[in-house]
């Protein structure tokens, strides 16, 4: 890595290459090793599509290659290969939990101000009464 980019080494991905479809019908795919660097900076980093840096390559090229792939399981079938093959359980897994929450999530109605229980002290009178 250098400059924040994600840049698979010849050995990494000598050792995926076997796995990436071959079967591609029309024009030729681009460049595997820039694209797969490219997917894989743009899940690391947490961003969007369209954040991904022009270095990559185009952005819809990025996307629809992780879309397509994840289509016909080539994602899953590579990270089961991968964590077969051992090494160090944080190198093979990849986390893409998302945790969304409701606007109103963080707290009750009025805001987090201390309140009085709803247990009336002992001496005091009930309010319906003058």
């Amino acid at each position: 890595m250098s400059d924040g980019l994600f840049w698979l080494s010849e050995e990494q991905f000598g050792r995926i290459a076997p796995y990436l479809p071959n079967d591609t019908r029309g024009k030729a795919r681009v460049d595997d090793h820039r694209v797969i660097s490219g997917i894989i900076h743009v899940i690391k980093s947490g961003g969007c599509w369209v954040d991904a840096p022009p270095c990559y390559g185009p952005k819809k090229t990025l996307y629809n290659r992780f879309v397509r792939w994840a289509d016909k399981g080539v994602w899953s079938k590579l990270f089961e290969t991968l964590a077969a093959s051992g090494g160090p359980v944080l190198e093979v897994m990849i986390d893409s939990s998302a945790v969304r929450a409701h606007r109103s999530a963080q707290g009750g109605k009025g805001g987090l101000a201390p309140r009085r229980l709803v247990v009336r002290e002992v001496d005091q009178r009930p309010k319906s009464m003058p």
